[in-house]
């Protein structure tokens, strides 16, 4: 029973898997693996650093299979001409998360790519759709990284609802087995987009330690707030918060933001040389609630295989529930 939607028609791929565009983590290498293995890889272009978003993208020019590349939208406002060397690349669709994608949007149709929209509510959903979103990335709170406090099963569906089938709803948040995609295409989704679970993947520039405190951490190590953004100085525009494991810096800051925030200049030099040195004690690992489901650092590819197969066999059984219920129901 192949697994295929409305998304892996409109993106031209296998599985209907997305790779988040997770700033630093997501480069070349895992994009190009994910789409390589049947799903849709997005470069993580983040915040926008110019040289390394123009050394990814020109080794993505190189890659066959369809990819895509995020950006942070408000971000991207700052640096609007970093969407030129993006759609210089080429890619399938360019995904905008955190902001307003009107202004961007003509480009990217212009280019010939699709828009993908990361929302978190409603209001968000429909100001996407008005600007020609072809997809839409309804984020549950329980994503690592930014996001807002709606959980991924009452967005999802909300989402759904909303889109009325005109354009694809992509599930995202707490996502990373075949369980999840089964069950989010319950929900109405037509795909999934996992961020810690590629985090923790052979592919993903993240760094070993990074990616063995996700394989260590169980559920509930994890913990959305504003400690993480006061303490590198760069704060975000409500209502966004972030989510990353818990860790000595986080148990020594929770519940004291306001003190946080009145020493921001020692808290944020002290963080930039743990983050510099590796030290993850202080440094933030960003993943989400997803972490108790890993536990290895498989390759991208055997990822998606494990998470189509598992999925498979549960729509698969459900199905067959379904049709054996139907015939012991049948007049004879």
């Amino acid at each position: 029973m192949p697994i295929s939607t409305p998304l892996s028609a409109l993106l031209g791929i296998k599985y209907p898997i997305l790779s988040a565009p997770m700033d630093v983590i997501a480069g070349a290498r895992l994009t190009s693996a994910v789409s390589g293995a049947g799903g849709f890889g997005i470069l993580g272009g983040g915040y926008g650093e110019r040289t390394w978003l123009e050394q990814e993208t020109a080794k993505l020019k190189r890659c066959a299979v369809p990819f895509g590349i995020g950006f942070i939208t408000w971000s991207l406002a700052k640096q609007p001409d970093l969407l030129d060397i993006a759609l210089n690349a080429r890619p399938r669709a360019i995904m905008l998360s955190f902001g307003d994608p009107q202004p961007f949007a003509p480009r990217v149709k212009a280019a010939g790519a699709l828009l993908i929209c990361q929302v978190q509510n409603e209001d968000m959903a429909r100001q996407a759709l008005n600007a020609g979103a072809e997809v839409l990335v309804a984020q549950g709170s329980e994503a690592g990284g930014h996001g807002a406090s709606r959980t991924t099963i009452d967005i999802v569906p909300a989402i759904v609802d909303l889109a009325a089938g005109r354009v694809p709803v992509v599930a995202a948040g707490g996502i990373a087995d075949g369980r999840g995609l089964a069950a989010m295409m319950m929900l109405g989704a037509a795909g999934v987009l996992l961020g810690t679970r590629f985090y923790a993947s052979v592919e993903a520039d993240g760094a070993e330690e990074a990616k063995q405190r996700i394989c260590a951490a169980t559920s509930g190590n994890t913990v959305r707030s504003i400690i993480f953004d006061l303490s590198r100085n760069n704060v975000w525009p409500a209502p966004f918060t972030g989510r990353c494991l818990i860790n000595d810096h986080a148990r020594r800051w929770m519940g004291r933001e306001v003190e946080l925030l009145q020493n921001v200049r020692a808290v944020a030099a002290e963080y930039a040389a743990a983050k510099a040195a590796g030290n993850f004690d202080v440094a933030a690992v960003i993943a989400g609630e997803a972490v108790g489901l890993i536990h290895d650092v498989p390759t991208a590819a055997e990822i998606v295989g494990r998470i189509v197969t598992e999925a498979e066999q549960i729509l698969l059984g459900r199905r067959n529930s379904a049709t054996a219920s139907r015939a012991a129901s049948a007049p004879t």
